[in-house]
């Protein structure tokens, strides 16, 4: 009994013994499982004021939006906040991972005040070069013209139409390119919606290019099958504009640009062409935004044979058809001009052209190069006024012939009258001697 009494009491104290083993393993284990915890803690950032964080929308009205930020507890976007975010942010779900700047770490309800605006500002840009990338089409109402183009908005961020990225249909054709008269037009445009394609997207300058002329060129790929450079086509003329004249023809829409409209320099092109008219061109040019025609290489160019009449020192009359700040443009005949510089007007400096020159004056230049490839005839009005001054000074220089002495008569004309002089004396003496 006393036996039985004794093995009990070893058993009890070996239990106890490994009781408190299996206590202090335990204990152990959690003391190391905390320290891990405090530094896996420690080692993660603490949030600041201007950071970005990411988190879970938990719940939203139309005033306030709730992210669940995690092991940071939740966090708040209202006010003005989300107001100006709402661009990019239309349509918000509940677990939908968003990231916003922390503008509070802890607010009067003990949640963190978050920002969408920064971070929306972002998201925007990149969601406006994915569908660069992607040429997608985009509906825009034009909000404000000015003289270089049309602005409007997406996603928050100025957009910019320029002038010159309008369809031909919508393009203001003003004659002689009157600013004020673009303008004019262009504001017609404000509050209307256009179909547009962003082309250049670049965040740095905050700059978003927008592009109606692309759609419309987009649209007529479909019709392109065949068409490549050199094809000759026939087409109507649909608009005429002070950089050229659009034709159109087989369901495309071509630019012919000013100088490839005729082979003389035209100050404008409804000197050639008119609207209706029927035209032949050359397709000289496609690209991504436009098919660019010829007239003129349709025709013989004139300056193949005209120019064969001229030769360089040779003098001729011209007349001045245009003034430019650089020189004057000089019309020798119907198919000829050249260029008289700035420099080959005067043997002095000349400040302004108009100094020297008149539109329609006729005057005498001599030729100083002839370039019919590139259509160029250089030309000098001090060169010809040279040659006149020059020859001037040798006509001066020149011998006189015999028949040419009667203008040395002056001293013979001298001595007659100091012969007088002895007759008056003797009419002295005549009186004296009475």
């Amino acid at each position: 009994m006393a036996q039985s009494t004794s093995a009990t009491k070893s058993e009890s104290g070996d239990l106890d013994s490994l009781v408190n083993e299996k206590t202090e393993e335990i204990k152990e284990e959690e003391k190391a499982a905390s320290d891990e915890f405090v530094k896996a803690v420690e080692a993660q950032p603490i949030p600041q004021i201007g950071d970005k964080i990411k988190g879970k929308v938990l719940d939203f009205n139309k005033n306030e939006v709730y992210v669940d930020l995690d092991k940071f507890g939740v966090g708040v976007v209202r006010g003005r906040e989300l107001w100006e975010a709402l661009d990019v942010y239309r349509e918000f779900k509940i677990g939908e991972e968003v990231e916003a700047e922390i503008v509070e770490l802890e607010n009067e309800n003990g949640m963190m005040e978050l920002s969408f605006k920064k971070t929306s500002k972002e998201q925007a840009w990149k969601e406006l070069d994915e569908k660069r990338e992607k040429e997608e089409l985009i509906t825009v109402k034009v909000q404000e013209a000015n003289k270089g183009g049309l602005l409007a908005s997406l996603c928050g961020i100025p957009a910019f139409l320029p002038v010159s990225q309008l369809s031909s249909e919508n393009y203001p054709r003003v004659e002689n390119g009157d600013s004020s008269k673009i303008l004019s037009m262009l504001k017609d445009f404000i509050g209307r919606k256009l179909n547009v394609k962003i082309i250049t997207v670049d965040q740095k300058e905050n700059k978003l290019i927008i592009s109606e002329k692309k759609v419309v060129f987009d649209e007529q790929k479909k019709n392109m099958k065949g068409l490549e450079v050199g094809k000759i086509v026939t087409g109507k003329v649909s608009g005429v504009v002070d950089f050229g004249a659009f034709v159109k023809f087989d369901g495309l829409e071509g630019l012919v640009h000013i100088s490839e409209l005729s082979w003389q320099r035209i100050n404008n092109p409804d000197e050639v062409v008119k609207v209706d008219e029927e035209v032949k061109a050359e397709v000289i040019g496609i690209d991504d935004s436009k098919i660019t025609l010829s007239i003129k290489r349709l025709q013989k160019d004139p300056w193949v044979e005209a120019v064969k009449q001229y030769k360089v020192g040779q003098e001729i009359e011209g007349e001045v058809i245009k003034l430019a700040p650089y020189g004057a443009f000089i019309q020798l005949d119907k198919d000829i001009h050249g260029l008289a510089h700035i420099s080959e007007l005067s043997q002095g400096k000349v400040a302004k052209v108009e100094e020297i020159l008149n539109i329609g004056e006729k005057k005498e230049f001599r030729i100083l190069s002839i370039d019919p490839e590139e259509h160029r005839l250089g030309l000098s009005l001090k060169g010809a006024r040279e040659e006149t001054s020059t020859k001037k000074e040798e006509d001066k220089k020149r011998p006189k012939k015999a028949d040419e002495k009667p203008a040395k008569k002056k001293p013979v004309e001298k001595k007659a009258t100091k012969k007088e002089k002895p007759k008056k004396k003797k009419k002295t003496e005549d009186k004296k001697a009475k």
